[in-house]
């Protein structure tokens, strides 16, 4: 009982090692500078 604890504490450590390494290599960036929202007039409300 006490090695499938130890395994599955583990396994949850290494999971979450491994989820933090790829959220701190995330790309970041710039947001994209073009499209987004625009004011609709007239025809385009319908």
């Amino acid at each position: 009982m006490i090695r499938l604890l130890r395994r599955a504490s583990l396994a949850v450590g290494i999971m979450g090692l491994v989820a933090a390494v790829l959220r701190l290599r995330g790309t970041g960036g710039t947001p994209p500078q073009s499209g987004g929202w625009r004011e609709l007039s007239g025809p385009d409300l319908r």
